[in-house]
């Protein structure tokens, strides 16, 4: 049943469209991704379906007494006061005789977000505080809940609650993202914004992906041949006097309406082009770090990290809010002196820095100067280039680059950082929390720089996808302001990326707790033959996870049938939550898989 239609809805503001003839329809149940380069005109969009902007023409039909809520990418700063009495700011006007039962409805949104009423908004974390406005959206029972870049300053286990707790408790939303696992975990269908115009994707993302990519290419070659006859027939009418007399006037008219055509063309946005500036190579060994801690009086603490990073390492940093991730980073970058423990680095390290809270970025000059350090010209990639021509790989304008950068969204300051990061020669980069308000495309630029690099990097990220396709190892901070005191400060390092991560603390799980077990019955080693169930358990994995990933290979080729997205939309839900829980069986069957026959082969000598 649709909820919402948007019918040849045009937004602009002086200069071409935001929104060009916009066609949108919502149905009942599902759940839908916008996506487009930062500047497309995502929020604009969401800000005309809540009704805060009207749109210049077009018509917006919504079912009677529809609903919606709305999660802004931006956690106010003046957020205070208890939990319930900020979440009830979203229900406005409430009649007396109705109080009782909106304080009771909000209570229970408050509840099960995982909060308490009493709680006090402004001692919260942000990853709450982003709870505490979640519940103040759904307080109202939305038909319809909008959410602007949800997962942006939130840390993973956060993101994986917010996903989880969607899927489950929240029927039909609009969502915009650039976090690619939670995209695919969540969205049965994507809108494309580009260019002022929305196209709908029946399908998964990376079949989103290859159809977006011949699309633009079938339009490039389509350009790139009526560029070829304009300027034929722009020689043609050229032509001497002689010609001009037997002009055909038709062909005139025509020739004056593909000028029009031309004029009005609104070319494919560019892409950001990165290229890191490269120094010398540094000395085999870049940090050491042997039994180091550390502790702020009032923040994280670090303890027991041994770690060591080499030449070419890309080292992925993660762990929950407040657990310490930036002090580590400046721990192993020598900023900080640790209490214990020493810290040793190699020879020849030329350090890049990227910082998340842009405290780098001067805002009293313009963003070339802050490129430019002043000069006119930046090295990269050993060519000489004119730092406002650097800065359009980095899709600023000239009157961008020469600007100050006070007024620059989030995602212009981003990029405008990266610009500066990369024009100078490193060859260990240090990046904190690069990708919060990047569009996918320049994420995925990104992505392809760090996995090219040839130097040392260390991320510290949210983004799984990120870490997956670039980090040969891990770092893992347990504990931070909201974990139990226990595990606060611990520090493990993995093999390989997130995922590579949970499959290895899933298959230690196990072996812990049976290591917690022995010791109180007996102090020799476990015994490491098995034994008759988990024999028969082991000989049946591997026939379970080809059926898993048959029944997998066939939802993923249902989600990609544009038909299938035409039926119901609880069949649409049951499919994509199913394809979830396939993939977790998967991976849980692989990691038991493993720890059997670890445990068949006995004990490494």
């Amino acid at each position: 049943m649709s909820i919402l239609q948007l019918k040849g809805v045009t937004l602009g503001y002086g200069g071409p469209p935001v929104l060009d003839g916009l066609d949108l329809t919502v149905q009942v149940g599902e759940r839908l991704a916008l996506l487009g380069r930062n500047g497309a005109g995502k929020s604009t969009l969401l800000d005309v379906i809540q009704g805060r902007a009207e749109p210049d023409h077009g018509v917006i039909v919504r079912e009677p007494g529809l609903r919606v809520g709305y999660l802004s990418q931006r956690v106010p700063d003046d957020l205070a006061g208890p939990v319930l009495d900020v979440v009830l700011t979203g229900c406005g006007p409430v009649e007396p005789s109705e109080l009782d039962a909106t304080r009771a409805r909000a209570e229970a949104v408050i509840s099960r977000v995982g909060l308490a009423s009493d709680a006090r908004a402004e001692d919260l974390s942000a990853g709450l505080k982003r709870r505490v406005l979640l519940a103040r959206a759904l307080v109202e029972e939305p038909d319809l809940l909008l959410l602007d870049e949800p997962t942006n300053h939130l840390d993973i286990d956060a993101i994986q609650w917010l996903e989880e707790f969607l899927r489950r408790h929240v029927r039909t939303f609009l969502f915009v993202t650039h976090d690619r696992a939670f995209l695919r975990g969540l969205a049965t269908a994507i809108l494309d914004l580009d260019r002022g115009t929305l196209t709908r994707h029946d399908a998964d993302y990376d079949t989103f992906i290859e159809r977006k990519e011949h699309a633009l290419d079938v339009e490039a070659r389509g350009a790139k041949d009526f560029d070829k006859k304009h300027k034929q027939e722009e020689s043609w009418i050229r032509q001497g006097v002689r010609e001009r007399r037997k002009r055909n006037q038709g062909r005139v008219r025509r020739l004056e309406d593909t000028r029009d055509k031309r004029a009005g063309r609104r070319e494919v946005a560019g892409s950001v082009q990165m290229q890191a500036s490269s120094a010398a190579p540094s000395g085999r060994l870049v940090v050491e770090a042997k039994g180091v801690a550390f502790a702020w009086e009032d923040g994280p603490s670090i303890a027991g990290l041994d770690a060591t990073i080499l030449r070419g390492d890309r080292v992925g940093i993660v762990g929950p809010n407040g657990s310490g991730k930036t002090t580590l980073l400046r721990l192993l970058l020598g900023e900080l002196t640790p209490d214990a423990g020493s810290i040793r680095h190699g020879t020849n390290l030329e350090i890049g820095y990227f910082d998340q809270l842009h405290a780098t970025l001067d805002e009293t000059i313009s963003a070339a100067e802050n490129v430019g350090g002043g000069n006119q010209t930046v090295m990269v990639g050993g060519k000489e280039r004119h730092v406002v021509s650097y800065l359009r790989d980095f899709l600023f304008t000239s009157d961008q680059a020469r600007g100050g950068v006070t007024h620059f969204s989030g995602g212009e300051r981003n990029r405008l950082l990266l610009a500066r990061l990369f024009c100078r020669p490193s060859n260990v980069l240090v990046l904190d929390e690069p990708t919060n308000d990047l569009d996918v495309e320049t994420l995925e630029v990104l992505e392809s720089l760090l996995a090219d690099y040839e130097g040392t990097v260390l991320l510290v990220s949210h983004d799984r996808e990120l870490l997956d396709h670039v980090a040969t190892s891990t770092l893992v901070l347990e504990g931070g302001l909201e974990r139990e005191a226990a595990s606060a400060g611990r520090v493990g390092q993995f093999a390989g990326g997130y995922t590579d991560w949970l499959a290895q603390r899933k298959q230690a799980e196990p072996v812990e707790a049976g290591e917690r077990k022995g010791k109180r019955r007996r102090k020799g080693p476990a015994p490491s033959s098995l034994d008759k169930e988990e024999k028969r358990e082991l000989r049946n994995l591997p026939a379970q996870i080809e059926k898993l990933e048959t029944e997998q290979a066939a939802l993923h080729e249902q989600l990609a049938d544009p038909a299938f997205f035409k039926g119901p939309g609880e069949a649409i839900a049951r499919a994509t939550t199913r394809l979830e829980s396939v993939g977790l069986s998967i991976e849980a069957a692989y990691a038991r898989w493993e720890l059997l026959e670890a445990k068949r082969e006995g004990p490494a000598a």
